[in-house]
């Protein structure tokens, strides 16, 4: 029985864990993007062109802080940079005022 309660017990923490650290709907979240200006992720904009938070968690981002985005990543699939392509989503490149705001 102790076995089971310490099992549930890990399980219940690993759950709030994910969910404090996750940006919900209606709920934004400030990144420092250096010279050009912060970038807010905005949880209610991608939620409302249909994304779940499972879509970039953990495929795209981790649960827990991660290293910033360097300018090379802009040209990558890492990051934000997965979708904002042009294809799935607007194109970073030349595009820096859609996300960097000073």
């Amino acid at each position: 029985m102790k076995i089971i309660t310490a099992i549930l017990a890990v399980v219940i923490t690993v759950v709030f864990v994910g969910s404090a650290m996750a940006v919900p709907p209606g709920k934004t979240s400030e990144f420092a993007g250096g010279a050009m200006g912060k970038v807010t992720f905005d949880g209610k904009t991608h939620a409302d062109k249909g994304l779940k938070c499972n879509d970039c968690h953990t495929k795209v981002f981790q649960m827990k802080k991660e290293a910033k985005p360097k300018m090379a990543d802009h040209k990558s699939d890492k990051f934000c940079f997965g979708c904002h392509n042009g294809t799935k989503a607007f194109k970073t490149d030349g595009n820096c005022a859609k996300c960097h705001k000073k």
